[in-house]
């Protein structure tokens, strides 16, 4: 089937005279995660990953992606007659520079304009210029081919109330154009869905797992403006952005806008606004190019969000711990799949106070499966659970008072000494992440080592970045923060109320992947002399299986920090337990000596 999609797709670019088509991942406002409508790469390639690019030229075809899904998408392209390109491996060719020597004289990119990014474009432009080759953007030739394509989202939009948002649109509004007046720029466009959502206090259910709707936004002078399809807007959501003047507008109304712009200093950043959009502005605008203030401002998370943050973190610690128990207690005793279990887990969130939806896919992977980083089960792929190995499971939930992410690796019987090592050199760098203390001014990046620092000991390292930025019921994922050394030359300072994970992990392919997974929240802490010092505090309430740990590869400041996590893990979950998961858990937390 794919193979046939391929072919067609070949015919359509022969009719439309492309010698190359590039289909990305990506959606209008390249989103990570995207509506069914967008996807658009898995349709062509069968790969259903959330980070990849796929290239088809008349005699061959590529998909590029990064190493948390190197031994998924193995799986998936087998007899597609697709190509893995392995990111970031040595003697592996980048997108660009395939297309680079792939361009005859004269040859022609092709791409739906709408789900590429201005700067993408502008590199794709460099790239074939020497060979006088032209850029067609206006072609969405996959959309020729899926005649089942799914339809835009419909659902209704909700109103975060101030009460969890701790700050009201007026007030933001004006913070932004505080921002554009620093910035001396007359217009704002907002392409970033989390930027418009977090705008006007808005959230939707257009996209699996991440509550926002599909609009844009544009500040021009005084008027602030949202582009959305008006019937999805509730009765509150249309009586908060009436008392506060915003003009609502058709979601397709923005490019006219857009080119009706003159002589304006216009602030865009070219890296999510696609080129589409982007080429409705004509050249009497000065384009002012850079991140957008938004994407700062909402991942300072203020006091209201904190304390929100902290309860909605509790009420995930109590589900989360009351399915370990459920596993540990049994395992063996009744049948369980990697599925059965997810579901169990995903009942016991429901089960909670202001529950919204899982905030991704639940990663449940038993055994080899964890070795795919971003596994996801299927009837294919389901697992049985037994009495040995580990068991990752990688989770998350949206509650109206916050968005929570953990991973732990549950001990489900016998396990090597190498896999209880390999366990504990994982949880040593998670501790030691945990309790750094670093000076205001440090990024993401000079951090990593901390996590990673046994682990490279040990001449083991793990593809993909040690944490993320958290979204305030929003994105799971969300910059400008991350803890990652291979991003820093666009690292971004940590700054006090940003959210991040910290999950050092092992992954060996076919064999196991452990994680362990808290999520940290930046504060400040003495000042003096040297400047602004600043540490994490855990917002993570869940027990680490002790089964896995080898206390003699500790040190005792890591032993002293493991037992003071669980301390706290027992003094806020226990409450909220029944006698029996209380006593569990009095031995889960329990203290530990080298």
């Amino acid at each position: 089937m794919i193979k046939d999609r391929i072919k067609d797709l070949r015919k359509l670019m022969k009719e439309n005279n492309i010698d190359i088509y590039y289909v990305p991942t990506d959606d209008d406002h390249m989103s990570e995660y995207v509506a069914s409508y967008f996807k658009s790469r898995e349709f062509m390639s069968g790969f259903t990953g959330s980070a990849g690019v796929l290239v088809v030229t008349q005699r061959e075809a590529g998909l590029w992606t990064d190493g948390r899904y190197f031994v998924q998408a193995e799986k998936e392209l087998k007899n597609t007659g697709i190509k893995l390109y392995k990111q970031r491996i040595k003697g592996v060719p980048t997108v660009s520079k395939f297309i680079e020597s792939k361009i005859g004289e004269n040859g022609v990119l092709g791409f739906d304009g709408k789900v590429v990014n201005q700067n993408m474009k502008e590199t794709f432009e460099k790239l074939i210029k020497s060979k006088n080759g032209t850029i067609v953007l206006d072609k969405d030739l996959v959309n020729e081919i899926w005649n089942d394509r799914p339809l835009m989202p419909k659902d209704k939009t909700f109103f975060l109330d101030d009460k969890y948002t701790g700050e009201s649109v007026s007030k933001k509004i004006a913070r932004v154009k505080e921002e554009m007046k620093k910035k001396n720029v007359d217009t704002l466009i907002f392409s970033v869905l989390e930027d418009v959502n977090w705008l006007f206090n808005i959230r939707g259910y257009d996209i699996l797992y991440t509550p926002i709707v599909y609009s844009y936004a544009l500040i021009d002078g005084d008027d602030v403006i949202l582009y959305i399809d008006s019937d999805k807007l509730d009765d509150r959501s249309k009586k908060e952005l009436d008392k506060n003047k915003v003009i609502i507008k058709n979601y397709d109304d923005i490019s006219n806008d857009l080119g009706n712009l003159n002589n304006k200093k216009v602030w865009i950043d070219k890296s999510k606004l696609n080129s589409y959009l982007f080429s409705f502005i004509n050249d009497s605008n000065t384009i002012v190019d850079s991140y957008n203030t938004t994407g700062t401002l909402r991942a300072i998370k203020n006091k209201t969000q904190m304390k929100n943050l902290r309860n909605s973190h509790l009420k995930d610690g109590i589900a989360m711990t009351k399915f370990i128990y459920y596993v540990k207690n049994n395992i063996g005793k009744e049948e369980m799949s990697e599925i059965s279990v997810a579901d169990v887990l995903e009942g016991l969130r429901r089960e909670q106070e202001g529950f919204i939806m899982p905030s991704f896919n639940t990663i449940s992977a038993y055994k080899g499966n964890a070795a795919m980083m971003h596994y996801s089960a299927s009837k294919e792929s389901n697992a049985t659970l037994s009495n040995e190995g580990f068991l990752l499971v990688d989770s998350g939930g949206t509650y109206y008072d916050g968005t929570t992410d953990i991973t732990r690796t549950i001990v489900l019987g016998k396990i090597t000494d190498e896999e209880k090592k390999l366990y504990t050199l994982v949880l040593r760098g998670m501790l030691s992440l945990m309790r750094a203390k670093f000076l205001y001014g440090i990024t993401g990046a000079n951090l990593d080592i901390l996590a990673r620092g046994p682990l490279w000991n040990e001449d083991i390292d793990y593809q993909c970045g040690t944490g993320h930025g958290v979204g305030f019921v929003m994105s799971v994922h969300e910059g400008p923060i991350s803890i990652a050394w291979h991003y820093a030359k666009h690292a971004a300072v940590i700054e006090e109320g940003m959210v991040v994970t910290n999950e050092p992990g092992v992954y060996i392919p076919n064999k196991l992947g452990i994680r362990i997974e808290n999520e940290m929240l930046a504060l400040n802490g003495a000042k003096n002399e040297y400047g602004q010092f600043m540490y994490f505090e855990p917002i993570t309430y869940c027990p680490i299986d002790l089964d896995g740990v080898d206390t003699s590869l500790m040190t005792y400041e890591e032993i002293d920090t493991l037992n003071e996590y669980h301390k706290m893990v027992y003094d806020k979950i226990s409450p909220y337990l029944d006698s029996k998961e209380k006593t569990w858990l009095k031995l889960q937390t329990r203290s530990v000596k080298k």
